[in-house]
Formats: structure tokens, sequence, C-alpha cells
């Protein structure tokens, strides 16, 4: 069921107890923890952290613990699968549940006794009513009593026997129909994935209604959002209005009147407010490394052509900045440059049909020193967790992640800076060698990539956020790049080796990249069909569930049975 008042039924409640967290492998999911582990040393709340990157993790973390605790948390995960049905939980058993992930299912919103849902209700939710859902069991068993007759009853009682017959007759067409509408109904509710408000902002939130909301905790409810936005999670409506939400938190958290008295101290934090560039990383790269690397830009001039490269040095040309200025650091460029850089920037990038060069966004100083924009913390913190090092564990990608957004571990956020623009260039790289060696095909419904073994950086994308970010950027620049309407409107699926010595591929759907994208995507209902058609050795064990696991053999009759399920 939902939860109506987060404080007393949620935190006043797991306050004196002892919690056990399960987060899922993302920033909105880490950001989330790290708000709710604030507020636990505050009060003093024991709590056990436990990582999860997909549901079999789930299960065999809630079979080891669930004998010592009797709340769970689940942050980006558990909301859209039945859980009591996975989980096989004792009665007293309480999970609480923040997640991102609609639909929400059904089981789990009318389960008023061991499943909490910590989801705001403002969400366009839509969820059926209870009565075309359920039916009570009373019901059932007097439509079944009454059928055991042995048709040797009296004439004057065979009349009411007619009268019953007829009765039940109509009850079972009624029966039938309510079911034939319950299914339509529930097609309707569970065929698209999407995603609801970043669980960071639901966690800062109830921080705030506590009165225990800090500078840190606001920080971290933006990077949530950020991460949703990079992701292409959420609507660009949608991330402008959360942006307008936490504006109103910054100006009241980060406003000081700058005379004698209230000067910041030099380590000091402070959030502002920014209308910045679109570009990654470029405070901590070069300019032209970034414009080379942003999906955006790279995608718009086409930069995996010849021509494309030959624009890029003609939109230099027209702001007139020097290559020696450009392709330095960017804290090294002439501070004369860098005052009217993002004017430059926008006004040049509008002749070259670039309309959204800027967006709204914050940033944070941590000193003089330190200046990240909340993007930079999102692709450190996503690279630091999916880090390709074959000698650390999950776990402990996982732990460098969640230290890597202390303001005490600079060094982690640094290293994750670096290992973010490897993985930037290796994207960039990999689209440009897909869309020259004509990879992505069209199937029909969908467009199709596959990567193959040996494909340079390959293991880079192996994990499920990088290869849909990868399939994403792709999408955008076969877009820009095909002169083919009809392809313009198709979504992509990709599919890039998982293990070699296992025989797998990941396999990540992506919606269609049109401008009013409602961001829902189709492709985990029809990827669980067409496994089940084809018999195809597949794993759903991503809490998003357009990303499967697969074997490689079974890979040409799995797409076949897709093709057929979409056409």
């Amino acid at each position: 069921m939902f939860v109506s008042d987060f404080r007393k039924e949620f935190y006043e409640l797991v306050q004196s107890q002892r919690v056990l967290l399960f987060v899922a492998s993302d920033v909105d999911a880490l950001c989330a923890c790290k708000i709710l582990q604030a507020l636990f040393q505050c009060d003093h709340v024991q709590y056990t952290l436990v990582p999860v990157s997909g549901w079999q993790e789930l299960e065999t973390a809630f079979l080891e613990h669930k004998e010592q605790f009797r709340y769970f948390i689940l942050i980006n995960c558990g909301a859209n699968v039945d859980l009591l049905d996975i989980l096989q939980p004792d009665e007293d058993t309480i999970f609480f549940v923040c997640d991102t992930h609609r639909p929400v299912n059904i089981v789990n919103v009318y389960n008023d006794t061991q499943i909490k849902l910590l989801i705001k209700q403002d969400d366009d939710l839509e969820v059926p009513a209870y009565d075309d859902i359920f039916r009570d069991e009373e019901e059932e068993d007097e439509e079944h009593s009454g059928n055991d007759s042995d048709g040797s009853e009296p004439s004057e009682k065979r009349t009411r026997l007619e009268e019953e017959i007829v009765q039940q007759t109509m009850k079972r067409r009624q029966r039938r129909e309510w079911e034939a509408r319950r299914r339509d109904i529930l097609f309707d509710y569970e065929q698209y994935e999407y995603h609801g408000t970043s669980s960071a902002m639901v966690m800062f939130d109830l921080a705030w209604m506590m009165s225990k909301d800090l500078n840190d905790m606001l920080w971290w409810a933006i990077v949530g959002l950020t991460d949703q936005w990079i992701q292409d999670k959420i609507t660009q409506m949608k991330y402008v209005t959360d942006v307008g939400i936490l504006q109103r938190h910054v100006s009241r958290h980060n406003h000081r009147n700058e005379d004698e008295e209230n000067t910041l101290s030099v380590d000091c934090t402070r959030i502002s407010f920014e209308y910045d560039l679109r570009l990654v990383l470029y405070q901590h790269w070069s300019l032209h490394d970034s414009l080379c690397n942003t999906s955006y830009t790279a995608a718009r001039f086409k930069l995996w052509s010849v021509h494309g490269q030959k624009r890029l040095q003609e939109f230099l040309a027209d702001m007139g900045l020097p290559l020696k200025q450009v392709k330095q650091k960017f804290q090294s460029m002439d501070i004369s440059l860098k005052e009217n850089l993002r004017e430059m920037i926008e006004e040049s990038a509008n002749k070259f049909g670039m309309k959204d060069m800027r967006v709204q966004t914050f940033s944070i100083h941590f000193g003089f020193k330190h200046k990240f924009l909340a993007s930079d913390v999102v692709f450190a913190t996503m690279s630091l967790m999916e880090s390709p090092e074959k000698d650390s564990s999950g776990t402990d990608h996982f732990i460098q992640a969640l230290d890597s957004l202390s303001r005490s571990n600079l060094d982690k956020l640094y290293l994750g800076l670096e290992l973010a623009k490897k993985q930037l260039r290796a994207t960039q790289q990999t689209i440009a060698s897909c869309l020259c060696t004509n990879l992505v095909i069209s199937q029909g419904p969908f467009l199709y990539c596959s990567l193959m073994e040996g494909t340079p950086d390959v293991m880079l994308f192996s994990k499920p956020a990088s290869l849909s970010l990868l399939s994403k950027h792709l999408l955008k620049s076969f877009v820009c790049s095909t002169k083919n309407r009809r392809c313009k409107l198709l979504p992509l699926v990709m599919a890039a080796p998982l293990s070699i010595e296992q025989g797998t591929v990941t396999v990540v759907g992506i919606p269609p990249e049109t401008d009013g994208s409602d961001r829902k995507n189709f492709f985990g209902r029809a990827f669980e069909k067409a496994a089940e058609s084809t018999s195809s050795r597949t794993l759903h064990n991503h809490f998003d569930l357009s990303v499967i696991e697969l074997k490689a053999e079974d890979r040409s009759k799995f797409l076949d049975a897709l093709v057929s399920l979409l056409s």
C-alpha cells in the first residue's frame, strides 16, 4: 500500500529497530541511500547495508538475512514485481519500498500489511481499481456450490433448479467477461515501463519534513535527479519541474548576505543554480575533448565523418577561439576567454542548429578550489560503479562509488572523473565504428545493432547502465545521420557480449528517439513474450525489465520472435 505520512508510518517505525537496506546499483539509489544513512546517523538507528545488482542477488541476500531482521528497506528495486511471490517472507516481515520503477505491481499496491510503498502519490500512477483486478473468494464458492445435483428432484423443484442453472450460467458469463476485462486492464497498465520521481528526492523530502535536511543531503537529491535526466529516464518537462522544486531548497540553504559577519569560511560547501553548457566534464577536460565526446554535439556535428570534423573546426572558428586554447585543459585557458565562454558557445551553437546548448543544472563548490557540476558527479559515480576492473567485486565498486559522493573523499571523485573520460571516449569511438560500418540495421519494427567480440573496449559495455547509455547515444546519432524518415521513428535493440566462457550476451531495448517522447519503454514485456514463445534461454535478472541476458546461440530465434511480435 502507499504510505501517506512518511514520517509516522515509516521513519518513526524503523527508528527504534534494526533495519536492513537493499540498495540497487544506480546513482539515484546511491544518493537516496546516502540521505537515509545521514538521517540514521542523526538518530542512532542501527542498519545493515547490502548492495544488490539484480533479482538473484536480492533473493540470496534476503534468504541470508531474513532471520535477523523484521524491517527491510528496498531502494530502487522491488516495486515493479510481486515482492511476496519472489521472496516468500514470513508473515510479520515488513518491506518499505522506495523505487522509481513504474508501473508499480498491482499486488504491492493493494497489500496493506507487509508492503509499504514510499512513492509520491502525485506521480501519474494510473493504478487500476481494486474491484477490476481482484474478486472475493466467497463469490467464487457460491458459483461452484449447487453443481452437485443428481437430476432426480421432484417436479416442483425442477423449475427452481432451472432458475438456478440460468443464474449460474449468467454468473459464469459475467465472470468470463470480468476476467477478459481484467486481462485488458492489466495489459494496458503493465505494457510500458517508465520511471517516477527520483528516490533521492523522495528521501530528501522526508528529511525536509523532519527539519533534518542539510546542504549535503540537498546535493545528493540534485545528483539523483540529474542521473535520471542523463540516463533519459524522465521527460524534459518532469526534469524542469523537479529542478524548480530543488531550486527553492537551494535558495533556502545557500543564501548568505555577503557582509563582514556572514562571509563563508574557505572550506565551506556552496550549491548554486546554473544555466550551464550541455558539455560533459568540460571543466575537468579540454573544451575540444568535451565537444567531441558529448553525445548532443557529436550527433549534431556528425563527428564520425570527415565532413563532421570540418564542421567542428568551423564552429570553433565562428567563436573565434584559438585551437591552442581549445585543446588545453579548461582550467588553464585564458581568463578573458573563460569569462564569456558560455554566451559565445551558445551564440555559435544557435547558428549551427543546436538550440538546446545550455541546460538548467546545479553546481557545488568545496572551498575555492573544487567545483563540480551535478552531471560531473553522475558520470564519475557511474564509472566507479561499473568499473571494468577484474580484481575487485561488485560490492567493492559499490562502496567506492558510495564513498565518492562524500566531500571527504574528493580523490575518489577525481578518480571517477578519469574513468568517466575513458568511458565517454570509448562510447563515441564505438558509435563511430557502428555507423561507419553500417552495423545498425532495420529489422522491420525496430533497429538492431550487435557489438562483436574483439571490438575495442567491448568489455566496458557489458554492464547494463553503460550499455543503455551507449544505446541511447547511438540511437541519437543514427537519427541524425540517416536519411530514411521511417528509421528515425524506430526503437533500438542492442546486444553486447557479456561472458565469452558462458556464451552469453546482454540485450537492451531503447524506445524511439522523438522530441515528444514520453520515455515509456515497451521492450520489457516484449522480451518476456519472445523468450517464452521460443524457449530461448534468457535471464531476466535486472531491475530494469528492458535489460536481459541471453544465450548467444538463441539470439536469432529470439530476434525472429521479437520481429513477429512487434510487427
